[in-house]
């Protein structure tokens, strides 16, 4: 049964109905010696106990995204097929464009999303990743004036524990975007959430760590090419984003600072650039893994600054003074945008609040790549 499905929801309110019900309707009838009256009562007021909890954890756990699968869960999940050393680029000298396309299935992802959002299984080819992959196809894609154009796409990415459906049912982008979209007010985007928790209790950091995981490269590269071997979507860096918040932003940064070639914006909401702040994080464990990891680690040993833009937002300590040591070290092209918040804390509805804006910023960062419907050809 799922555990973010309706069904195990409705089960667990009912028991923990049937748990309350239980010592009043019991209570003075359970026979026996002293020590079993005792022990009975004891296992009731417990069950009445463990289903309040459960019901509790399921409804945060929907509301915010944390979990998809009781893999995940228990730590049980792991995504990796193999690890291979993929060298500095993360492609191991392969050319993702003259490979075989991926042809994928999708279907309706109904875990309280909203409407229009598909998922498929992928197998990355290159990162040796398997998971899921949620997308959404902008009000513009079936539209018979769109037929011939191709679309930029913005790849969504949750904090760490963190759903796939995060961006599309807590933070309710879609929602939020498409009349955005209708009214032209912003880009016609696509859509991407893939899977970021891939190793069992673990946060990768989004790095390739050979024989561990490439994390790295199943974002950059297999979801990528996934994305533009199914859908008419950008394919070159100009109309390409990465946005994350919390674990994500930290990750979405470090991936556009390391992949401009792949990239042309990336969007961190209370982020950090140091991986030790997150504990479970295994980039955090080995000291030069940690400072190769370090967004802005990355940018100062660039050999050329990266052409990106940055949109950075956080309180004083969660964000805001991380995003200022990124524009203190960026030199033109890379552009760094910070904005301070006030209030709100490290919470999924102060992310929420700030989909619309961030949105605004990609389209008009992203110039000619974010109006990639109007100009591209398929």
């Amino acid at each position: 049964m799922s555990l973010t499905g309706t069904p195990l929801l409705v089960i667990a309110i009912l028991a923990a109905a049937a748990a309350l019900l239980l010592p009043l309707v019991l209570w003075t009838r359970i026979g026996g010696p002293a020590f079993v009256r005792g022990l009975s009562r004891l296992l009731m007021l417990g069950f009445a106990q463990v289903t309040a909890i459960l019901v509790v954890f399921l409804l945060v756990n929907n509301a915010n995204g944390l979990y998809d699968t009781w893999g995940d869960l228990l730590g049980g999940g792991d995504h990796v097929n193999a690890a291979p050393d993929l060298g500095p680029d993360g492609t191991g000298g392969r050319n993702a464009a003259s490979e075989p396309k991926v042809k994928q299935q999708f279907e309706p992802y109904t875990n309280k999303v909203g409407k229009g959002v598909v998922k498929t299984v992928l197998k990355g080819q290159v990162s040796g990743v398997e998971g899921d992959v949620a997308v959404w196809l902008p009000p513009q894609y079936d539209d018979p004036e769109y037929r011939d154009k191709t679309f930029p796409v913005v790849e969504l990415l949750p904090g760490y524990p963190g759903s796939i459906g995060a961006w599309f049912g807590t933070l309710k982008a879609q929602e939020q975007l498409t009349p955005m979209m209708e009214r032209g007010e912003v880009a016609p985007f696509i859509l991407v959430s893939p899977r970021t928790t891939l190793l069992g209790g673990k946060d990768t950091g989004c790095a390739n760590v050979p024989g561990v995981v490439n994390a790295d490269t199943w974002l950059s590269v297999d979801v990528r090419k996934m994305v533009t071997d199914n859908f008419r979507a950008a394919t070159g860096a100009d109309g390409w984003a990465v946005a994350g918040y919390s674990a994500g932003a930290h990750c979405a940064a470090k991936l556009a600072i390391e992949h401009p070639d792949r990239y042309r914006a990336g969007v961190d909401l209370s982020g950090y650039n140091d991986p030790a702040a997150e504990k479970d994080s295994i980039t955090a464990k080995d000291p030069k893994l940690r400072q190769e990891s370090n967004p802005l680690w990355i940018l100062k040993h660039a050999k050329t600054p990266p052409h990106i833009s940055l949109y950075v937002s956080g309180e004083r300590t969660d964000g805001y003074n991380d995003g200022l040591a990124l524009k203190a070290a960026a030199k033109p092209p890379t552009a760094v945008t910070v904005v301070k918040l006030n209030g709100g804390g490290h919470a999924s509805a102060v992310w929420k609040s700030q989909v619309p804006e961030v949105f605004r910023w990609l389209t008009r960062e992203m110039g000619a790549g974010a109006k990639a419907a109007d100009k591209q050809g398929v």
